[in-house]
């Protein structure tokens, strides 16, 4: 019987910065998903300091729009309810909003998810480097078990989810195929 472990990555820290007041974009344009994409991916693929920790380059992330519905979802929860907190009003966490929108581990080994969120950012690049200026912020960037990735704003509540799904190695398939139980344990 093999164990599937949920692992979460959820930041509890929040990091506001202040600077250049430029008109943030629209999240539905390709320009908004390229511009987030090619500014983390860059510092990805070189590696970068977080506060003092140095992090190697590690693989690109790939947008998700499954990632970027649950962003979105929260981004709006918080603005409409004026709040801004990990936890929902509801009471739900990241992994509750990600996997509700879709993002579940069903098929896959284990799952890893993380969250950024920022408040009162003007633009883009305004809130990508208050991310990678702040440490924990910076560790779920550079975070290598993150594959994918979805971001949203709404008015200066941004929002941004991490995924990274492990699939089961082909001996596993085979042992599901023939019938073998798995059990889920989340851990913390």
């Amino acid at each position: 019987m093999k164990t599937i472990i949920w692992r979460s990555a959820i930041l509890l820290t929040v990091f506001i910065t202040l600077g250049s007041l430029t008109i943030v974009q629209n999240n539905d344009t390709t320009e908004f998903k390229d511009d987030f994409l090619s500014r983390i991916n860059s510092v990805r693929q070189a590696g970068c300091k977080c506060g003092t920790q140095y992090m190697p380059p590690v693989a690109p992330l790939a947008w998700s729009d499954e990632l970027e519905r649950a962003a979105k979802n929260h981004a709006s929860d918080m603005a409409a309810r004026r709040y801004f907190n990990h936890t929902s009003k509801d009471g739900s966490t990241s992994y509750d909003r990600i996997t509700r929108a879709g993002y579940t581990m069903k098929g896959y080994r284990s799952i890893a998810v993380g969250e950024n969120i920022a408040f009162g950012q003007q633009s883009i690049a305004e809130v990508q480097n208050g991310w990678f200026k702040s440490p924990g912020h910076c560790k779920n960037l550079m975070n290598a078990d993150f594959k994918e990735v979805g971001v949203a704003h709404d008015r200066t509540y941004w929002v941004q989810n991490f995924g990274g799904r492990e699939e089961f190695t082909r001996q596993q398939k085979l042992m599901i195929k023939k019938g073998a139980r798995l059990v889920e344990r989340k851990g913390y």
